[in-house]
């Protein structure tokens, strides 16, 4: 216990103060916990769509600055007769806050001229009530003219139709056009809210697992490569060189993972009213999923970094780390696309099956408790075998590190070296 306390406490060392570790850390935590800060300091209302937290006079300049802007220009060709007031189409783009000035043309080709040669910036030639030509020059995503003539020309199209039949138009749009009120009553699980954070959780403990588990196996390699493991060896029992390792991996990915969500998260619960609540989705974590990923999460940090560490015994040089570690990586990848392809489908069989299995429990068991429907007992069963996998990740981690670490030469296959297995002591 002593040798793996001493090698634990070295290898965090190594860890944490390294300068990567540090700046890293501290730089991602400052920016992330100052953002949530932003919405104090400065007016991100329109953006967000909520009330400005800002001076009257502030939304008084704001209001001075829409109005100098100028004013669409487009022209219109009505053979229908519609439009012979141009007031009916200024109203209603203002209404649909789509300042324009209208111009009549006395033809389609005049029409079409005066878009070409960019006279007006765009045109409307009306058939009749049902058919109309938008003419623009370049269409852009943000253009909303078609849609906002659009809906003018329906209601003509209406207010024809009930002249035509001799019905009382006020009264017919306010039966056809009557608002339906509803409200959702959640009694489950909000699939909506939770699904953003439980996304960015699963790339979360992706990251750690790759850049902390390849980091563990290069710490091994290193060892080997530069004969400091034959030195270690003598003095150490070689389990507690790998444990060591793997529980420093552990605690340093705790720390800096930590600091870094505790600051988005802690910052954003001192700001959420500047925000209007609109970052809830991503940063208002119910206490239950952040304590199963804890739990799972490093259940599957730990699974992975004994079989990381396992791959890192079995070459001499660093650089063929990834052809060993190639069949590992593959796994995590294709259970992190998995995962994050089923997030719309979380009770459905692939999910169920998933939050069982130790490869990718860490990160299907706390998606299915945020998105939705698991009993406590399916938590507690898939903790055990993900736990008792540990177990025996390690032990078979603990073997083929010891079997490795002394041999040199050409990467050891990984088929050859479970073969072996048998030999070590």
């Amino acid at each position: 216990m002593k040798q793996l306390w001493t090698v634990f406490e070295f290898e965090l060392m190594n860890f944490v103060k390294a300068k990567s570790f540090v700046i890293t850390t501290i730089l991602v935590a400052v920016l992330l916990g100052g953002a949530t800060f932003l919405p104090r300091f400065i007016d991100l209302s329109d953006m967000l769509g909520i009330e400005s937290t800002k001076k009257d006079s502030d939304k008084d300049d704001k209001e001075q600055q829409d109005e100098e802007k100028e004013a669409k220009k487009i022209a219109i060709y009505d053979e229908s007769g519609y439009f012979e007031d141009l007031t009916v189409l200024t109203e209603t783009f203002s209404q649909a806050e789509e300042e324009a000035t209208f111009e009549k043309k006395d033809s389609e080709a005049d029409l079409k001229k005066a878009v070409e040669n960019e006279e007006v910036d765009a045109g409307f030639y009306v058939v009749d009530d049902l058919h109309y030509y938008y003419y623009v020059v370049n269409n852009s995503f943000a253009d909303s003219n078609a849609m906002v003539f659009e809906q003018l020309l329906s209601m003509i199209h209406k207010q024809a139709y009930c002249a035509e039949q001799g019905i009382d138009f006020v009264s017919f749009a306010e039966g056809y056009d009557a608002p339906v009120e509803g409200e959702v009553q959640v009694l489950g699980k909000d699939m909506e809210n939770s699904f953003w954070y439980c996304y960015a959780l699963v790339i979360v403990v992706f990251m750690i697992i790759v850049l902390y588990g390849t980091m563990i196996a290069t710490s091994v390699t290193s060892e080997k490569s530069n004969r400091a493991i034959e030195v270690l060896v003598t003095s150490v029992n070689a389990d507690c060189l790998l444990f060591g390792k793997v529980f420093a991996g552990a605690v340093a990915a705790i720390v800096q993972v930590g600091v870094i969500m505790a600051s988005a998260l802690i910052g954003y619960s001192v700001n959420h009213t500047y925000w209007g609540d609109k970052l809830d989705m991503l940063l208002n974590i119910p206490g239950s999923v952040l304590l199963t990923f804890a739990v799972f999460g490093i259940g599957g940090f730990l699974f992975y970094a004994f079989l990381y560490g396992a791959m890192g015994a079995l070459v001499s040089k660093t650089e063929d780390i990834n052809k060993t570690a190639g069949s590992l990586q593959m796994v995590i990848m294709v259970v992190y696309f998995v995962v994050l392809a089923q997030l719309q489908n979380v009770d459905g069989t692939i999910m169920k099956v998933c939050s069982y299995l130790p490869i990718s429990s860490y990160s299907a068991m706390f998606v299915r408790i945020g998105m939705g429907k698991v009993s406590m007992v399916e938590v507690v069963i898939s903790a055990i075998i993900l736990y008792a996998s540990i177990f025996f990740a390690g032990w078979i981690g603990a073997r083929i590190y010891r079997m490795g670490t002394l041999r040199y030469g050409n990467p050891i296959k990984i088929g050859k070296a479970l073969k072996e297995l048998k030999n070590v002591e």
